[in-house]
Formats: structure tokens, sequence, C-alpha cells
């Protein structure tokens, strides 16, 4: 037996929520193309996402560590999986489409250039003056302009709400500018949880690899308010030994159970209290539904502080993050100065772009894995290295 794409379209007729989006429902792709046989329009967005080269390359870009501190810390890639596996959960369970969700938090971080965060406040700082840089941004640029795979269109044409999702993305780490897609609306349910899906994940991946460094005090790491919920969850009327590698991902685990089903909790309260009966109530709020408890915001808010001061903060930490911008800002002003050192189709960009030569350029620069960056420096400035 065959099950095809109306088959599946009428599955979520079944079990999707009156508020959760139908595939068939959608607004659209930016340029019309024939649905697929056996495949929902965002199973097939989907697909896009994981088949391109900006997503291959999440391996080897930095979550907080760069990849030559070890192969056990998440990247960019790992990061990601794990943000989808959680909307995936959030969205199933409070009757949203999973494949919509998953495809949004597969795209949601394709515009980070290497080294993370210090690496994006690099570009933009380079850029101030031709436009600055967004990852948000670069990520929609991605999906729409520069990955190019389809002789017929630029991008990967996906549908409007995997794009609103993107743009719409919102965290303590993204800057919204839904402008072109109707900011007064709430973004669908699924997009909303994969802001939460991200949070979650960085929040609690960040504190597992924070003690796995042994840069995060496990003692200090007990003494949080999130910690305490967490071991009276597991019945444990003691401290535990983060150290232990067994212990440690126990109570991540149980954390990220917690934040999952307070989410859940809330979220449901939430649609309930705002009388939501279909997508359009949903849109039409002027708050996100998707939310955590007061409880949970406080808790994660205590704990968000302990990490910026004692894990983003780390002198081992700083030190990476210096040596990365110092890197970026040497590519940057070796090939602004000097396009001949570009490869050839990347300079015959620069010729052309609208956005001009350092747009290009820092295109160039923010397609690059760590690896590839510390070695294009190595090339570029050392006397010794091969170009």
């Amino acid at each position: 037996m065959q099950v095809t794409r109306q088959d599946l379209e009428h599955r979520e007729e079944q079990f999707l929520a009156s508020y959760g989006m139908r595939s068939r429902a959608s607004r659209g792709r930016l340029y019309a193309e024939e649905e697929h046989p056996y495949r929902t329009a965002y199973q097939r967005d989907r697909d896009r996402i994981v088949h391109t080269t900006a997503f291959r390359r999440l391996e080897y870009k930095t979550q907080v560590f760069v990849y030559s501190e070890g192969d056990h810390y998440r990247n960019r890639l790992t990061h990601s999986i794990e943000v989808a596996q959680i909307g995936r959960t959030l969205a199933r369970t409070l009757g949203g489409n999973e494949d919509l969700s998953e495809a949004i938090c597969l795209a949601h971080d394709l515009g980070h250039p290497p080294f993370g965060h210090v690496g994006e406040a690099t570009l933009n700082d380079l850029m101030l003056n031709f436009g600055g840089y967004n990852h948000q941004k670069q990520t929609y640029r991605i999906l729409t302009e520069l990955e190019m795979r389809y002789p017929e269109h630029p991008g990967l044409n996906v549908t409007y709400e995997v794009r609103e999702g993107v743009v719409k993305h919102d965290t303590d780490y993204d800057v919204v500018d839904a402008r072109d897609y109707w900011p007064e609306e709430r973004g669908t349910l699924e997009c909303q949880l994969s802001n939460l899906a991200d949070e979650i994940a960085y929040n609690t991946s960040d504190m597992d690899d924070g003690l796995r460094s042994g840069i995060l005090d496990p003692a200090a790491v007990l003494g949080l308010g999130i910690a305490q919920r967490v071991l009276e969850s597991l019945g444990e009327a003691s401290p535990v030994d983060l150290r232990e590698p067994m212990v440690r991902y126990r109570f991540v685990r149980r954390l990220v159970a917690l934040e999952v089903s307070d989410v859940i909790a809330a979220t449901e309260q939430n649609l309930n209290q705002g009388a939501v009966q279909s997508l359009d109530d949903l849109r039409g709020l002027p708050y996100n539904v998707a939310d955590y408890s007061a409880d949970f915001q406080r808790l994660n808010g205590e704990l968000k502080q302990y990490l910026y001061k004692n894990f983003y903060r780390h002198y081992r930490v700083v030190r990476m993050a210096s040596k990365a911008e110092r890197t970026l800002r040497d590519l940057f002003h070796a090939y602004v100065q000097e396009p001949l050192q570009l490869p050839p189709e990347i300079q015959q960009r620069a010729l052309t772009h609208a956005g001009g030569r350092e747009r290009v350029v820092c295109d160039y620069l923010a397609g690059m894995t760590d690896r590839y960056a510390i070695q294009e420096h190595k090339r570029l400035f050392d006397l010794e290295e091969r170009a």
C-alpha cells in the first residue's frame, strides 16, 4: 500500500488541532511548482533544508566551543538537531504540525557564521556601513537567494510558513524583522514553539557542555533554582556528583523533560485562556501563546544569568572568542583590499553584486566553517603555508 500526499494531508485534518497549520492550507511558495506525489509541502521543505550545503557546514560551526576543543561538545549542527527533536515533541503534543516545526527548527541557524555569536558580532561591526550582518536575515537570504540548487529559481523555494518561521524566530539571540510577513500577525503555533525549542536546547546543552569541560562548578550549578527542581523531580534528597557522566546525563535529561513539560502545560493554558479555536484566532492574539509558566520564566532567567557570567564570559571561552574575532577581521580586510585572493566565482560576484564587494566578502566569510576560516587565515598570513 502506498501512502500518498493526499493521504498525509487527510491525516493532518484528522489529528492536528483546529489551530494547527495544515500543509494544504499553506500560503504557498515564491515560485509555483507542482505538488509532490507522496510528501507534503512541509516535508519537502524539511528535506530541502537537510540537503543544503549550508546545513552540512553547521557541523564545523561553533556553538560555544571551537571544534578544536574536542569532539564531544555541541556544534551548530548537533544543536539544530536537538532543537528539531524538541520542536517535534512540542508540536506533536500540542496538536501542531510536526513537519513544519521540524523544518523551521532545522533552518533556524543556517545563517550563523563561523565562531558563533562572536562571529556574528564581528561581521556586523565590519559591515556597519554596508547594511550590517544578522544571522537571522542571513538565514532568510540562504533560503531565498544564496543556496543555488535549482535552475528555475534562486534559493530553496520553501513555503511561506517556513520563511515566516525564520523571520519571526524570537529568542534572546535573535532580532526579528518581519516587515514582509504581516508583522502584526502572530506566527503559527509551530513557529512559536520553535523559539522555545531553541531556548530549551541551548540552555540545557550549554549547561551540559560547561560541566563536561570543567568550566562550570558542579556545586554552584546545584545551587540554582532550576537544579533544585531537577533534584526534587529525581527524588534526590542530597546533592549529586555532576562530575560523574551518568549522573550528569540523567540530570540534564530530566532538566530537558521538565522544561518541555512546562512549555506544554503553559501553552495549553494560554490557548484555553485565549479561547483559540482556529489558526486565525491564534494569529490575531496580541501575544504568543507558546511560553513558559511564570515560575519557569524566573528559573530560566536565573540559569541564563549564571551561564552568561560563569560560562560565556569564562576566560577560556573569551580567549577563543578573541582569536576568532581577529581571524575574521584579518580575512575580511585582506579580501576587500585584494579581491584577487578570492576564488574566481566569488571574484565574479564581487564585480556584479548590487550589495558591493563588502557584502560578497561577508557572505563568503559567513559561509565558512570554523575549520576553513582557520585554514584560510594560515594560507593568507603564514608565508610558510602553501596558498
